[in-house]
Order: structure tokens, then C-alpha cells, then sequence
């Protein structure tokens, strides 16, 4: 059952005037030909421009080619999609009936799509400096853990190297399911940190990725612990 929209509201931390747009934002293009694809469309240029500008200040020394690496490491789909599975996001969309019968709320892509168009709706409804402050405050942790040194290294590695900094036992991937046909499998892996008590679950097309996404989440816990 899809949840009232004002409970995303809140955790995204904004309050829109015009409701409608956030309607809009969240109607998934096969629930009617009122959608959110041309939210997406400017949400994906208003993204990137934010992300850019606080990368720019951020990492002062880096130049263009480590920049527009930087920036693909935090608005890449994947990144997006796993913030969107973090706020619920699925929960939330309208959907027609066959995404919903196939699973679409859960579907990556349409969630990263969804998220962008959010951030377009905040735009037009609040201006640009309301969805700098939504933008920088999601995109926190994700911002924080950057670093010109590490930027080639994938989570799992990044992982590694971060429990071997502090003496701690290497994490445990699990297999937790296989869904989909042959030729169509999500996999879904379980990263578990015993000594910090930590679990979190990834999804992808193979177990590689599943267990980068799942290991990539588990980087995010750990930084946000940091900031308490």
C-alpha cells in the first residue's frame, strides 16, 4: 500500500507548498501520461551542478578528470538508488499495474529517477538555495567519505582497508536471495561487521555487485556513526 506522501516529506527534511509537484515527482511514467520524466530531466542537471560546486570547493587541488570522477562516484544511478532505498522511497511511488505487479517500487533505476525528479520539484516549488540545502544535507555522509586517494578503489576494498586500519575482523558477505530469471537475476548479499555489530544488504545483477552495493552501504553506517 502506498504510504502518504508527508512522511517522505519529513525525512527528506522538506515542506512543499505546492504539493502537486511532489505528487508529480513521484508518479512513475506507467502510472499515466502525467509523470515525473521531465522532473527527472532537470533533477539529473540540478544534482550535478550542486555536486560539482561543493566538490570544487571541497577539493581545491584535485583537477577536472578527478573532479568529474568525484562527482560520478555520488550521482551515479547506483548511488542514487541506494539513498532511495534508504528514505523508502518506494514505498511512496504511483505506479501502474504492471511495475507494481514486477516489482518496479523496488527497481533501482525507477527509484534513482524518482529522487531526481524530488529534487526538481524542491527546485521549483522552494528555489535553488531550498534544494542546495536538501542535496547537501542527503548527500552528506556520501560527500564526507570522498577522497582523491581512494577514489579508484571500490567498496569492498575501501571497507577492507578501513576494519584492517583499526585492527577489526574483515566483513562476512552472505548470499541472502536469488529473484528473477536466469538471464534476469538480482541477488541480494548481506555485509556483516560483527565486532561493530553491523549489517547491511545490497542488490545487483550479480553477486559482485550485490556485495560492492551491500559493502558500500556499510561504509555509509559506519561514517554516519562518526558524525554522532
Amino acid at each position: 500500500m502506498r504510504q502518504p506522501i508527508e512522511l517522505l516529506s519529513k525525512a527528506i527534511g522538506y515542506s512543499f507548498n505546492d504539493l502537486g509537484l511532489f505528487e508529480n515527482a513521484l508518479t512513475h511514467r506507467s502510472a499515466g501520461s502525467v509523470n515525473n520524466e521531465r522532473l527527472e530531466f532537470l533533477g539529473d542537471a540540478i544534482l550535478g551542478f550542486v555536486v560539482a560546486d561543493e566538490l570544487y570547493h571541497q577539493f581545491s587541488s584535485a583537477n577536472e578528470g578527478q573532479l568529474s570522477r568525484l562527482r560520478s562516484e555520488v550521482v551515479k544511478g547506483e548511488a542514487l538508488a541506494s539513498l532511495a532505498h534508504e528514505l523508502d522511497l518506494g514505498i511512496y511511488l504511483a505506479l501502474g499495474v504492471g511495475e507494481l505487479r514486477s516489482g518496479g517500487q523496488s527497481r533501482n533505476s525507477i527509484l534513482a529517477d524518482a529522487l531526481e525528479a524530488i529534487l526538481a520539484a524542491i527546485y521549483l516549488d522552494g528555489g535553488y538555495e531550498a534544494v542546495r540545502q536538501v542535496i547537501l544535507k542527503l548527500f552528506k555522509s556520501r560527500l564526507k567519505r570522498l577522497s582523491l586517494d581512494t577514489q579508484k578503489k571500490d567498496p569492498k576494498t575501501r571497507l577492507q582497508e578501513f576494519l584492517q586500519a583499526r585492527k577489526l575482523m574483515l566483513p562476512d558477505y552472505s548470499v541472502v536471495s536469488v529473484e528473477g530469471e536466469q538471464h534476469e537475476q538480482q541477488f541480494c548479499v548481506k555485509c556483516t561487521v560483527e565486532h561493530l555489530q553491523l549489517a547491511c544488504e545490497g542488490n545487483g545483477s550479480s553477486r559482485r555487485r550485490a556485495e560492492q552495493e551491500s559493502a558500500d552501504c556499510m561504509l555509509l553506517q559506519i561514517y554516519k556513526i562518526d558524525e554522532l
